[in-house]
């Protein structure tokens, strides 16, 4: 059985646009400390933690004078990359995960394989333009960014909602349980595919 202990990494990424060290427990208590320089990104960021029970620490300098798009793309890259670290080798694991997250009107649906195999389809049907600063366009990309580098298949979607605070949150709390699901040790060192590897 994989240890505890073994289930957190660090990732430090630097680009001439952002700078951002990032840590990542997978058997935490669902902690954050989040600093991106984009507001709402940390509220998603500190949810995403608290649901899935990943302790969460990150911090991102990035060129927010041009606009949010590299610091949110490599927020979701960086985070990416640590979950992958931390998860090491898929054995013993769950593999498969959904959730489904209510938030007053808004319904969100997440599922995720952790399959080795990155691809993303996020649909948030969000209609504003910006979440406080946040450019609404980016959330999704951040999302599948961080699939991308977590070498995931995730599926994302927006069910029903009309405040887009609370479609926003909705499916971000939805991945969170989904991920909870995902990694969760079944206490063998069984690789949960039928090809044997992932």
């Amino acid at each position: 059985m994989t240890s505890i202990r073994d289930r957190k990494a660090a990732v430090n990424r630097k680009t001439k646009e952002t700078d951002i060290s990032v840590t990542v427990c997978l058997d935490g208590k669902g902690e954050s400390d989040v600093s991106s320089g984009v507001g709402f990104l940390d509220h998603m960021l500190s949810a995403l933690a608290k649901h899935s029970r990943f302790d969460v620490k990150l911090r991102c300098i990035g060129d927010l004078h041009i606009d949010d798009h590299h610091t949110v793309e490599d927020c979701g890259i960086a985070l990416g990359q640590a979950f992958k670290a931390a998860l090491g080798a898929p054995k013993g694991i769950g593999r498969y995960g959904h959730g489904f997250a209510p938030l007053d009107e808004a319904l969100s649906r997440a599922v995720i394989d952790i399959s080795g195999r990155p691809y993303a389809d996020v649909n948030l049907n969000l209609k504003r333009e910006k979440l406080g600063t946040l450019s609404c366009e980016m959330l999704p990309h951040f999302l599948s960014s961080f699939a991308t580098s977590a070498c995931i298949t995730l599926h994302v979607d927006v069910l029903k909602g009309k405040n887009d605070h609370h479609k926003a949150e909705s499916a971000f709390k939805a991945l969170a349980i989904a991920l909870r699901a995902a990694v969760k040790q079944d206490g063998t060192e069984d690789v949960p595919s039928t090809k044997g590897t992932l």
